[in-house]
């Protein structure tokens, strides 16, 4: 195990590249210690938080969730992501660009400031791990990706399938990819919704693969479906975290019961090495729900799970 030669990494490293150890317990608590940095200059993917929670339909909170993912992940800054035979450190520049800046006062303008933070990042040719946040977030950053690689496929975690009919302009964490949908942002034939458990009788043309498949088909089936259902068309993947059981995952603001474990989860987004992943999110964790940051670590986990995937497809063979 490599040691640090400073403390506080997050600061004080000098390559954006590569594992180091310190102190679990202490120091800045950037995403898995990489760098805090605006600097975009060979920079292979971008970690922001999105500290927005009032598109909440429930509890909310969720704009502590980026804080509390990040102190999470340290837990595991110290040695590569297991199981993954790779560290995606070592082959990809990662930094932690610090949170979008938007004007909760005036809550219209907040869409746009997202989107505009999203764009610069993706027009400087990096990728987005972004942290929520309400599910709400999801939607600006689809419209930024959708600008640069096209429309996309939609690879969506969650226990709700956020397709409820809407009108223009409304802000609503439950709603969002519904006008990504209806606004050629993502292709629904293309896409697929897992873990779901709440009625919708609309599917706007996603595939769902409900909890209750995932239990009884099993993830081997799930990831096959996945597979063949987005084929190699570019991915944006988003994981609200209350796909997960509240058993595993009870710091969020519309827990619902009969969800997907962690490991399951972890199963799954293993098994989808070599999709064409362009942009990602982990979304809705509130830490004021939570218990012994049990919630937050499964979301630093899974988001790791994403930049192991992202670097198995841009930066080693896919298999």
């Amino acid at each position: 195990m490599e040691l640090a030669q400073d403390n506080d990494q997050a600061i004080t490293r000098d390559s954006l590249y590569g594992t180091a150890a310190e102190s679990t317990y202490a120091g800045i608590t950037s995403f898995s210690r990489r760098r805090y940095s605006r600097d975009l200059r060979g920079v292979d993917v971008v970690v922001s938080g999105v500290p927005f929670d009032t598109a909440t339909s429930n509890r909310p909170g969720a704009r502590f969730g980026p804080r509390a993912i990040r102190a999470a992940s340290v837990q595991q800054a110290w040695a590569r992501h297991w199981p993954w035979a790779f560290d995606p450190f070592d082959h990809l520049a990662v930094i932690d660009y610090g949170d979008c800046a938007f004007d909760s006062g005036t809550p219209e303008s907040v869409p746009g400031s997202i989107q505009a933070h999203a764009e610069r990042i993706l027009d400087a040719g990096c990728a987005m791990l972004t942290l929520g946040g309400d599910h709400f977030i999801s939607y600006p950053l689809l419209k930024a990706h959708a600008r640069r690689h096209g429309p996309l496929a939609l690879i969506h975690f969650d226990a709700h399938s956020d397709t409820w009919p809407d009108e223009e302009g409304r802000i609503d964490h439950g709603t969002m990819f519904w006008h990504a949908a209806h606004e050629g942002l993502v292709d629904p034939s293309r896409s697929v919704q897992v873990g779901l458990r709440t009625t919708n009788d609309d599917s706007q043309g996603f595939a769902i693969l409900d909890a209750r498949q995932v239990h009884r088909q099993g993830t081997e089936a799930i990831v096959t479906a996945i597979r063949q259902r987005v084929g190699n068309t570019p991915v944006y993947l988003t994981f609200d975290i209350d796909c997960l059981d509240p058993a595993y995952a009870p710091g969020t603001g519309t827990p619902v019961c009969g969800g997907l474990s962690t490991v399951q989860a972890l199963e799954i987004l293993g098994g989808l090495r070599g999709i064409n992943l362009v942009g990602m999110d982990l979304v809705e964790v509130a830490p004021a729900y939570d218990h012994a940051d049990i919630t937050a670590l499964a979301g630093a986990t899974l988001a790791m799970e994403m930049l192991c995937l992202y670097a198995a497809r841009h930066k080693l063979a896919p298999v």
